[in-house]
């Protein structure tokens, strides 16, 4: 398989370049957009929306992970998620991710067409990689520290990025040992989740560390508090400094930029990899002296 290739489910998402993740929060509660999109034909109109703007590929999301969030039944969310993704891989052959963290929800989805399972517990939860390993499809473990109800109570680190990294590596190990492919495994480190403002600085100014373990790295960025608390922003008014953090993870090698606004994160990487691809040959002709 070509490293630079993800098969999410028989869907291409190729990643030589950086790449747009569209956000689709299924949710009443989600911290962003959350109760935009609970009607079907909203949500999947959203989710081609991104496609036109640019999404290489759209992740869906049956449950709030923001601080404080409740839990959400199983049969809540795929009565939340099922549809949405039938029906936005009837309309388009961009692949679609499901962000969640049950096993349930996991393989209902990627018999609807999901292609990438995407989970904040990193496939802690009972069965989750066995569940994994059986539909063979990609996988992006994230770090939390905690729970999403108390993640934010004092998280707390002797050393935020290698303990980050660690975790991150040894849950790869994990699923590797259990029978998902290594080119099928993505890292992500958590922003926001159980860290404060300078735990996710710290992480983002090292985030190539984390790419030199050598796995494709995901981030999200878009709207987060981080941002709200360096620039005393509200979360509609923090697109500018999102452009800025997603060309900033791009830049360290980041391949996936999870995002609510596609269109201009796509404009701002496609500008960020023009520079980052360009040739190091002279730019000018040498000017002779003497």
């Amino acid at each position: 398989m070509n490293p630079l290739i993800l098969d999410c489910a028989g869907r291409p998402l190729e990643l030589s370049r950086p790449r747009v993740m569209g956000i689709l929060n299924v949710t009443p509660d989600s911290f962003s957009d959350g109760g935009e999109f609970l009607a079907i034909d909203m949500a999947v109109a959203r989710g081609l929306q991104m496609v036109e703007e640019g999404a290489a590929i759209i992740d869906v999301g049956g449950e709030s992970t923001r601080p404080g969030a409740a839990d959400v039944s199983i049969d809540a969310e795929l009565d939340r998620v099922i549809p949405v993704i039938e029906a936005l891989c009837d309309a388009t052959d961009v692949p679609v991710s499901v962000d969640t963290r049950k096993p349930a929800v996991m393989q209902a989805a990627v018999a609807a067409g999901a292609g990438l399972v995407n989970d904040v517990y990193a496939l802690q939860a009972d069965g989750a990689i066995d569940m994994v390993a059986g539909l063979g499809v990609p996988v992006c473990l994230m770090h939390m520290q905690g729970a999403p109800g108390t993640m934010q109570d004092d998280p707390h680190y002797g050393d935020v990025v290698n303990e980050v990294g660690d975790f991150l590596q040894a849950r790869a190990g994990a699923c590797i040992a259990g029978g998902i492919a290594r080119e099928r495994i993505l890292l992500d480190p958590g922003f926001g989740f159980g860290k404060t403002t300078d735990h996710n600085l710290l992480l983002l100014q090292a985030l190539h560390r984390l790419v030199s373990r050598g796995f494709p790295v995901l981030v999200g960025l878009s709207r987060k508090s981080l941002i709200g608390k360096v620039l005393g922003l509200p979360v509609d008014k923090r697109l500018y400094p999102s452009l800025s953090l997603a060309v900033i993870a791009a830049w360290q090698g980041a391949r996936i930029i999870r995002t609510h606004d596609v269109h201009a994160t796509r404009e701002a990487l496609d500008m960020c990899h023009a520079v980052m691809s360009m040739a190091t040959q002279a730019l000018y002709e040498p000017v002779e002296t003497g």
